[in-house]
């Protein structure tokens, strides 16, 4: 399996956004170390959405061949493997998203109670 440009570019915002954010760190720059996070979260979409994407074309390149080989009824059942692929990829991506958007709103929620404790000292 060859990488494609997703995955390369993934790989390498998630290790420039790593080098960000330790010298926003080590310098005291929130804002830069931020950015930093923010662009290993970018990367890791990019590379996952690589792997997606060459896992769906071989999945696809595997049905194509054995459909040529079995005819027109497998054919159809190679479609059906393909929708179901796509449906799971589908519902594991949503089950991250709402993953992350729960921890987002946790942290969202316990940096607030955060702030008004500090605010009450």
């Amino acid at each position: 399996m060859t990488l494609n440009k997703e995955t390369v570019s993934g790989k390498f915002d998630q290790v420039a956004g790593k080098v960000k954010e330790k010298i926003g760190e080590a310098t005291g720059n929130q804002n830069l170390a931020n950015a930093g996070v923010a662009d290993q979260i970018k990367g890791a979409a990019k590379e996952t959405w690589g792997k997606v994407k060459d896992t769906a074309n071989a999945a696809s390149e595997n049905a194509r061949a054995q459909a040529d080989v079995k005819g027109e009824s497998f054919s159809q059942r190679a479609e059906e493997k393909a929708h179901d692929l796509r449906e799971k990829i589908t519902t594991a991506t949503h089950n991250a998203k709402e993953r992350i958007d729960e921890k987002l709103d946790h942290i969202k929620h316990d940096q607030q109670a955060e702030r008004e404790n500090t605010r009450r000292s």
